[in-house]
């Protein structure tokens, strides 16, 4: 009997934490999948209890520094009394989403370990744009994001602050490796099937890139999708960016991080620029 896939839902409370259990709910059903909740409570979030002498002075007492390792302690419980608050309030919204098969964990440790952990037979990893402690009137995306979207092995669901059932997408094509990927898993998966798709590349007309696109087209309506496929040119931040609004676009489809690291330091990303800037939910692929 085969298994039934798993979402990786990862949760810490913060604003998009009802929003990241609908898009995981709307996933599960169309996936036949389980839900697996994973709140971490990282390094910072729960001081664990250290020398402390270091840091303040040989002549500081040692009952300040016993009041201060019991501090630490304090505030790990409160980090695991709320993690565990905050896990049996994503149990309780996905069961009234109707998910039946909803398990929970919470972790001590990095957030990257903790999905590597449980990868193996998920079908997705679901987290919000930005958490419990990104800037939002600077639009700042969390750092656990990117360290997740770099390392994840299967799509990353990035979760938009509202959720909006999914009619259409459209799949940024580059002709590269992640973008294929995704036309592969789209193409042989149900969980984008029956919906609208649009094709976008951005380029030069006379490019290899547009037989790619037609040849990526051609797959996607073997499969039994109704597509549109166009190849623009212009900056692909601002391309991408002016044909979701135009079309009404309810999900974007995309590979992650096409470049090298170095180059995304000097020249920026269009993956970090579109999750930073659309309203909208992102998938991506590595």
């Amino acid at each position: 009997m085969t298994q039934s896939p798993t979402i990786l839902t990862c949760t810490d409370g913060s604003h998009y934490a009802s929003s990241i259990y609908q898009h995981a709910s709307w996933a599960a059903s169309r996936l036949d999948a389980a839900i697996h909740v994973l709140h971490v409570i990282e390094r910072e979030d729960a001081p664990a209890a250290r020398d402390l002498s270091g840091s303040i002075g040989f002549h500081a007492s040692s009952e300040l520094l016993k009041q201060l390792a019991e501090l630490d302690e304090v505030h790990a419980r409160v980090a695991r009394l709320r993690g565990k608050a905050i896990l049996e309030d994503a149990a309780e919204q996905l069961g009234a989403a109707g998910i039946t098969s909803v398990t929970t964990t919470q972790r001590h440790g990095s957030l990257v370990e903790t999905l590597d952990e449980f990868e193996e037979g998920a079908a997705l990893v679901i987290i919000g744009k930005r958490g419990e402690h990104a800037d939002f009137a600077k639009g700042h995306i969390g750092s656990n994001l990117e360290r997740v979207i770099r390392s994840a092995r299967i799509p990353v669901l990035v979760a938009s602050r509202e959720f909006k059932l999914v009619r259409r997408f459209l799949l940024a094509f580059d002709g590269g490796p992640s973008s294929l990927k995704a036309i592969h898993d789209i193409a042989t998966r149900p969980f984008l099937k029956g919906l609208e798709c649009h094709l976008l590349a951005v380029g030069k007309p006379d490019s290899t890139l547009g037989r790619d696109l037609e040849n990526a087209a051609v797959s996607l309506r073997g499969a039994g999708f109704q597509v549109t496929s166009d190849l623009l040119p212009g900056d692909p931040d601002d391309v991408i960016a002016g044909e979701v609004g135009k079309r009404e676009i309810d999900l974007l489809v995309m590979g992650a991080y096409g470049h090298s690291r170095v180059r995304q330091l000097i020249l920026g990303s269009t993956t970090t620029h579109l999750i930073r800037t659309c309203l909208i939910p992102i998938l991506l692929y590595r």
